[in-house]
Parts: structure tokens; sequence; C-alpha cells
């Protein structure tokens, strides 16, 4: 009992040390636990949305539509759960110029449903639901009504020449394949796409540019009123993916084998299948133009024989008129009258040579007849004309039926294809990245801290340890109250840490995310497993630092530990040995120089843990100022141009017209801008249609003109770049890179995140869907967006022509060999306010989609998610700092009790002791700041490298403010400190600290 109040007097005594190790270990714990809750908890209730709206696991897309034909073999598919057709169309409506939207119906086998927010969902023919998005910007309401006119090319299933278009599986064809949705709307519901969890009124709606391809909004309709036997798409659900958690690879794994079995069995038949059934629907279009046109030619042919019947008939008449006279002339000069009566009324009877000879002379003899039997002539030979040119027609479209018709192409995708889901599951993945990174510094320096608190504790003890020894307590026993001492301000600091890391942080990371992205149903949970691992990783460092305190004195025997320990032998530094400089400082700075570097586990403690702590807030503010350089690099520095313009194809001449009207431009470039994807080729061919694996970005596609490539120069700067080591890229010569027709130049920051550079091939997809294998020629400085420019000449060469017929906005095959130029760069005269209200005013005009004033996008580029984060990591690593510098000073006081006794018995005043001992840690504190700021730019570095976030490269940044920020933090924090030293320097009482124990 009396070991056990000794113990807890002890424990008493040293309250200071105990929140100094309980301080350390709820920083460490709360970074640990906190910026991982705050992503498990996004993620948790992400899944549970995904799932319970029905998000598609697997999407299905073809050229040429899907039949039910292609849905009935998706349903035999081994491992597929549920199959839901799903039919859309783009319509266009004025709101503030012409907008596009995507009337998409809402499935009826419970797959991507929209999740109602205000208002019903739709029911009847002509209701509507609309996103938040479509509320704000139109400014309409539920029970507004909405016009709206279909694009001639928004279906993937439009015909685009007499010959495909039909479907073969149905009893029915013709021009009712296509969806087609009622164009009189009334809004009825206001909903969230699962597909896109973005928040309209938060980042992504200030910064992000959506390109020409893609429509503005998505309208949900019902099945009621919408027509049209051949579907957009078909959207899968897989069995057993629903049990595993959507942002894990068990899930993409059980994903991948339905998708590789769609892939390996599936897809290529119904290609097949499907350009066969385009074949057999064009045959059969030949044959009813076959009999069609037999029979107008058989009628033709029919009417044309009446009239020559009837012509001869006229013919022959007056040859017996003419006959019949003859006749009656030559009985007139016979014997009697009566046999002249009886020849004349009788018809003499004529040979064929003669009588055709009569039908020619009379027919020459009348121009009326004449004329007839021409124009009887004339016609036959036109119409013998019509059938041999209609029949060389028909066996010219038989013949070319084949190749005028492409090979089908399906293209399989899963969620990461969903720009949405992929930016959702990107941002969660590079915060939890810092989160993993910043809590092994922590952990170090509570280890440091640890050893050096319980290293002076068990050596304060040495005559009481040695005396429990000598009285026969076991050694592991006189340990325990060191060990348990340690482990009870572990368990405490850590209780509290888990509070915070599960409550504190997450709630304040979950504000953040909450501003870019809707997640109905959000809620914090404790993850039991990693609590108490977060907790145990603590404190076993900590017990191990006690341990190896504990072993280094009791090591001796009793005898010896009962002893006071033998000061330190003197001996030189070799500061010392350069005369010059040593006979010049004064006495108390010569002992400062020899305290300093005499006692190297005071210094290399002491200066290890301020430069840890100095490196974390250098490394926060660096990806502070990372970020907060983007947008003036970007938009100031990269990109040239001013403006860039954007249009509709139909609308792209007019759009040029109004820009070159105003007079604002100095220069500018045509060029093609869409949306597509860029996917790393490295698992199959280019062709394999599988745009959903990991390796894909999101990229903009800019088709540059073949006799404009030299101008890209002046509007991009191009400059070539390649990997470097700790957050650095090795940036080429501005201007030695050129656009060529032999590759693409890709885009720092999609190369960046999918470890793509000169040289590789990718799999690109343009804007019409169809996908080719492309040579990337080089990789060019880019930190936002993800721009992959190509020639006009190397785009045709990759995405051709047959292609691209039947594809979503694809273009008539008699002008897909010229691209529309749907966009425009430009340089404009002006300020940036001004270069900023002409962009606004360019929107309001019907012929322009969207208008980016750079100008604008470099003032109002935000980042709020990382300048949460990284805010969070300065006031963790402040606080951090703070209790180092603490627990340090207050080791070091309690170090030299003695020597302080000494000096103030010498006559030292208070204030000249104080400066005495705060002299030494304030220059060991300005060495550890001076390790610490390079080495906060090092981790910094490091840690920007793994932050791969769509569209986004950091460019690491870190401005001289920032390091004297770090610095004047950090020696603000020693000077704090040392009001609470100076206290305890004055409490010391020269007598009872100068009594030996002996």
């Amino acid at each position: 009992m009396a070991f056990v109040k000794d113990m807890l007097r002890m424990w008493a005594h040293s309250w200071k040390r105990f929140i100094s190790i309980a301080m350390i270990t709820l920083l460490g714990v709360a970074v640990l636990t906190g910026i991982y809750a705050g992503c498990r908890d996004a993620f948790r209730s992400t899944d549970r949305f995904f799932d319970a709206q029905g998000l598609h696991d697997v999407q299905v897309l073809s050229t040429a539509g899907l039949s039910n034909g292609d849905i009935a073999a998706l349903r035999k598919v081994n491992g597929v759960a549920k199959v839901q057709a799903e039919r859309s169309q783009e319509v266009t409506f004025d709101l503030d110029g012409r907008k596009s939207a995507t009337m998409q119906e809402i499935g009826t086998n419970g797959i991507d449903q929209p999740y109602l927010q205000e208002g019903r969902m739709p029911k009847k023919a002509g209701e509507i639901a609309v996103t938040r998005k479509f509320i704000r910007d139109s400014g309409k309401r539920i029970g507004s009504r909405l016009t709206v006119t279909p694009e001639s090319a928004s279906s993937d299933t439009s015909d685009t020449n007499d010959t495909n278009g039909a479907d073969g599986t149905n009893e029915t064809s013709g021009t009712d394949e296509a969806p087609s949705f009622p164009t009189k709307l009334t809004i009825v519901g206001v909903v969230l796409d699962p597909q896109n969890l973005s928040n309209p009124d938060g980042y992504s709606a200030m910064t992000s540019f959506r390109s020409t391809a893609t429509t503005d909004y998505t309208f949900f309709a019902p099945s009621d009123g919408v027509t049209g036997i051949l579907y957009t798409s078909a959207t899968l659900l897989v069995k057993g993916a629903a049990a595993e958690s959507t942002f894990d690879e068990s899930y993409e794994n059980t994903v991948k084998q339905v998708t590789d079995r769609i892939d390996g069995t599936v897809k290529t038949d119904r290609q097949k299948a499907r350009r066969q059934e385009l074949l057999d629907a064009g045959n059969r279009k030949i044959a009813d133009a076959r009999a069609e046109a037999d029979k107008k030619f058989a009628d033709a042919q029919s009417q044309i024989d009446a009239n020559r019947q009837q012509f001869n008939q006229q013919v022959d008449q007056i040859v017996s008129m003419q006959a019949g006279a003859a006749a009656a002339g030559a009985a007139a000069n016979g014997a009697n009258a009566g046999a002249a009566a009886a020849a004349g009324a009788t018809t003499p009877q004529l040979d064929e040579t003669t009588r055709e000879t009569m039908r020619e002379t009379i027919i020459a003899a009348s121009p009326e007849l004449t004329q007839a039997k021409q124009q009887l002539d004339q016609a036959q030979s036109q119409l013998n004309e019509q059938k041999a040119s209609t029949e060389q027609t028909l066996k010219t479209k038989e013949n070319e039926l084949k190749t005028s018709i492409p090979q089908v192409r399906w293209y399989v995708q899963d969620r990461q294809s969903l720009g949405g889901f992929s930016a959702l599951k990107s941002d969660l993945d590079s915060i939890q990245s810092l989160g993993n990174a910043f809590p092994i510094v922590f952990l170090l320096v509570a280890v440091m801290m640890s050893l050096t608190a319980m290293a002076r504790m068990v050596e304060e003890d040495r005559s009481l340890i040695g005396t429990y020894v000598g009285l026969g307590y076991g050694r592991l026993a006189v340990a325990s109250r060191y060990l348990l001492f340690a482990l009870l301000a572990c368990l405490i600091g850590g209780g509290l840490g888990l509070i915070a890391g599960f409550l504190g942080i997450p709630a304040f990371l979950l504000v953040v995310l909450q501003g870019m992205y809707v997640m109905p149903g959000l809620r914090l949970e404790y993850d039991w497993l990693y609590g108490s691992l977060g907790i145990a990783l603590f404190v076993v460092g900590v017990l191990a630092a006690t341990i190896y305190a504990c072993v280094q004195e009791m090591r001796q025997t009793p005898a010896a530990l009962m002893r006071p320990k033998a000061p330190r032998a003197g001996s030189r530094i070799l500061l010392e040995r350069i005369r010059p400089v040593w006979n010049r400082i004064g006495f108390l700075g010569k002992v400062t120089a020899r305290n300093i570097f005499r006692f190297k586990s005071r210094l290399i403690m002491t200066v290890g843990g301020v430069a840890g702590c100095t490196a974390l807030i250098v490394c926060g503010l660096a990806i502070n100022d990372t970020v907060a350089d983007l947008g003036i690099k970007q938009y100031r520095d990269i990109y040239q141009y001013d403006l860039m313009v954007v249009s509709d194809d139909s609308d792209a001449s007019a759009m040029r017209t109004k820009v070159a009207s105003d007079g604002r431009v100095t220069s500018s470039l045509d060029v093609r801008i869409e949306s597509g994807d860029l996917t790393v080729a490295g698992s199959g061919d280019g062709d394999s249609g599988k745009a959903g694996s990991s390796g894909s970005e999101s990229i903009q596609l800019v088709a540059v003109p073949e006799k404009h490539l030299s101008d890209l120069g002046e509007m991009v700067t191009l400059q070539p770049v390649s990997s470097g080591i700790l957050g650095t890229s090795g940036v080429g010569k501005t201007g030695s890179l050129k656009l060529d027709d032999d590759g693409v130049i890709v885009a720092q920051s999609a190369a960046s995140a999918l470890g793509v550079k000169a040289g590789s091939k990718v799999r690109l997809t343009n804007g019409d869907g169809v996908q080719a294998t492309a040579k990337v020629s080089a990789v060019n400085r880019n930190l936002i967006g993800s721009d992959v420019y190509v020639s006009e000449t190397y785009y045709a060469k990759l995405f051709d022509s047959k292609d691209a017929k039947n594809t979503k906005n694809s273009k008539s095959s008699e002008d897909s060999e010229a691209l529309t130029w749907n966009a425009m760069l430009a340089k404009l005269s002006g300020s940036d306010t001004s270069q900023t209200d002409y962009a606004e005013s360019l929107e309001e005009d019907s012929s322009v989609m969207k208008a980016v004033s750079c100008a604008h996008m470099a003032d109002s580029f935000k980042f709020d998610l990382m300048g949460a984060v990284v805010a969070l990591i300065v006031a963790l690593a402040g606080g951090l700092a703070l209790v180092v510098l603490f627990t340090l000073a207050n080791t070091n006081v309690s170090e030299r009790v003695r020597e302080m006794a000494t000096l103030k018995v010498l006559g030292f005043f208070d204030r000249e002791v104080h400066h005495y001992v705060n002299r030494e840690m304030m220059i060991l504190t300005v060495m550890g700041v001076i390790l610490g700021l390079p080495l906060g730019r090092l981790v910094g570095g490091m840690l920007t490298m793994a932050l791969n976030m769509p569209s986004l490269y950091f460019e690491v940044e870190v401005k001289p403010l920032s390091y004297v920020i770090a610095a004047v933090a950090t020696m603000a924090f020693a000077l704090l400190v040392q009001l609470f030293v100076n206290p305890v320097l004055d409490r010391i009482d020269p007598i009872s600290s100068l009594k030996s124990v002996e």
C-alpha cells in the first residue's frame, strides 16, 4: 500500500509531464482518426445513397442503339442482377440564350432513380422533375411550364442515311425508332441526380467548365408519353455489388468480373447481330423500294400501252377508210352499178406489208399523228431509262450497304466513367492520403517527447528506484510506476483524441464537403477497430520509449542508483577549437555554447522536435500556397488567350460573326472542343470499348486546324514537362513544343494522374463516343483542366467518319470529313473587368453556348476543401509545437535545478537566470526552425505528389512569406512557453536544491 501511495504522489508531482504526454497523444490520435473518419463517413453515406437510389454498376452504350435482343442478352449474363433499358433525348430551350438538356426516362426497374428533394415525382406525360441547378439558373419553380425543341441529332439512334437506322428485331420500322419525349413540359419536382452529386452552389459550380458535347441540364420524365422502340443505353446492377463499398477494391473486382464477361462473349455477338439487323433492315428497304419501283413502272407501262393501242386503232381506222375508198373507185369503172354497190359494201383485205406501208404513209402525212407517235416513243424510252437507272441504283445500294453501315461498337462502362462519382472519390482519396501521412510525424514527435520526459522522470527517481530494488522490489514492479503513468496519460489523451477525431474534425470536414457535394443521409459514425488501433499505436510508441528509459537506469546496481548521478565529464566542443571566434565570445556565451553541444540527447530532442513541428506548419502552408497559385498560373501564365467562346455546331458560324463584329478581339484561333475520356491503353487494344477502368480521366479534346497549328503556341504556353522528385517537375523551354500530326499533346494534370509520358499509348474517346488508340507525342505543362490537343489531320485519322456515324451529336456522312470549328480562343483588348463583362454579355447571345473569361477564372478560382484541410493541419501542427516546446522547456529546467540554484547563490537575479536558461532554448529553437523549413518543403513536395485529383496538378509552391510565418509562429510559441517556465525558475529554492543526498 505504501508503494502505491508513493506512486500516486509521484504521479501528482509530475502532472506537467502527464499533461504533455496526454496532449501529444490527443493531437496525434485526433489527426490519425479525424481526417480518416470524415472521409469514411462521406464514403459510407454516399455508398448508402447509391444503393438506395440503385446507381448502376455497369452501363452499356452502343453506336447503333440497343434493341430488345441486346437487353435480353444482357439479362442472361452470369452475375447480372437487374437490367434496365433506358431512353433519352437531347432537347434545347431558351434560357437567356439557347440551352440544352437531356430528357431522361425514369427507369421502371429501380436503377438510377432520382432522389426527390422537393415536390413530387412526375407520373403523367408532360410532367418532369428538374435538378436544383436548373431551378437556380432559370428562376423557375414547381408548377412552371417549359417548352423544349428536340435536337435533330439528339438520339444515338437517329437515321443518317436511307440504308440504316431500322430495327430488324421488330415488325415496326421507320422513323419512330428513336426515343421521343413530349415538348410541352410542367415542372412537378426538384430532384438530385445520383450520377452527379455536385452542389450547384459550391466549388464545382464556380470553377468547372463543361464543354460543348455535354448538355447543361437533365430533365427526368416518366415513361408515359415517351415513344420509340430503340434504347439509348442499358444500365445493370451486379449481384453482390451492393454488399461491398462502392469505393473499395472488392467492389471494383466484383463489377469487373461481369464487365469482362460482357466484353468476352455478349459484346462481340450482339455487335455482329445488331449490324446484321441493320443490314437486313437496309436490304428490306431496298427490296421494298424495288417492289414499289416495279409497281410504278408497271403502271406507267400499262398507261403507255393503252395510249399506243388507242393510237394504233385510230391509224388502222384511217387505213381501212382509205382502202375502202380505193376499192369503191375501181368498181365504178366496171360493168354495172350493181357490182359497184356490192363492192362498196365490202372492205378489201390488205396484206400486212401493204397495211404497214399505208400506216407509215398516213402517219407521215399527218403532223398530229407524227407528234403523237413521237410522244409515245419518247415516253417508252424514258420509262426504259428510268427502269435501268433505278435498277442500277438499287444494285449499287446493295453493293454499298455493307460498307455504308459501320461496325457496331459497344462501350461497357462502370461507375468510374461517371464524372461526379470519380470526382468525389478522388477528392476524398486525396484528403485521406493527407490524413495518412501527417500522423506519422505526430507519432515520431510523440515518441521523442515521451522518451525525453520519461527519461528525466526516471532519472529524478534514481535514488528511490535504488531504494526499492534494495528492499527487494522487482525491477518490473518498480518500472510499472512509470509504465502505468505513461499508459494512463496515453489512454486519457487518446480518449479525448477519439472524441475530437470522430466528432470534431469530421464535423468540420463534412461541413466543407457538403459545400461541394450533396450527400443525403450524412451522419457521423465511430469505428471501434480503427479508433482502438489509433490509441494502441501511440500507447506502443510511448510505452516503448518509457521501457527504454527504465532499462537504461535499472541496469545499474541498487548502490549505484542510490548515489547521485555523476556529472558529465568536461570536454571541448568544436567551437572552442576555432580560436578567433571562441576568444571573442563572453563568459556566459561560452557556457551557453558548452551546454548546448555537450548534451547531445537534449540537443537532438529539442532540435528534432522543433524541426518536426516547423516542418508540419511549412507543409500545410506549402499546400495552401500551391492551391492558391493554381488559378493565377493556369489562367494568366499557361493560357495566353483571354476568352474562350463555345457554340453548338449549328451556331458556330453565327458565333464567330458575332465575336468579330464586336471589335474586341485582337487575335483569335478557331478550334473544335469536345468532352471525352482518356484511358491508359495498357491492357487490351484501343478498340476494346471499355472506358470504365481506374485509369481513366475526363478530358477536353481540342482539335486545331491544320493550317493554324503554329498559332496554338500563341494562345497556349506549350512547355514540355518531365516528372521530377519531391513534387517538382522538369519544365522545358517555352515554345520548344509543337503540335504535329504524329500524336497528341496531353495536359500534365491528366498525365500525372494516369502515369502517362511522351511515347505512351492511350485510348481517346471523342465527343461522339468513338474510341481510338493514340500516341502521346508530348506532355504539356498544365495545372487545371485536362486538355488534350490534336491536329485536324490526326483527329481524322483517329476517329474515322464511318465510326462516327449513328453516334450521339454526329454529323452527316457528307460533312464528316470537315470538322466544325465550334469554339474560339481569343485575345481581347481592355482591362480584366471589361473582359469579364464582355464574356458575360456573350453568354446572353443565342449563338453562344459558353463564354469563359480567363481573367475571371484566375480571380475566382478557389479550392475550399483543400484550404479547410490545410487550416486544420496548420492549427494542429501549431498546437503540437506548443506542447513540444513546453515539454522540452520543463524537462530542461528539471534537469538543471542544482545549476539554477547555484547561479542564484552566486548572485544572479531572477531576470538573469531567465535569460541564461531561455537563451539556450531560443538558440535550440532557431536551430530547429532552420532545419524544419527545408524539411517542410521536402514533406510538402512528397504530399502534393500524392494528391492525384481529377483535372488538377499541384505544382509545389512555397512563398517566402510562408517560411516567415512558420518561423515566426514557432518562435512565438517558444516565447509563450517562456512565460510558463519563468515562474518555475523563480520558485527554485537554492538551499533545498543544493542539498546532497549523501
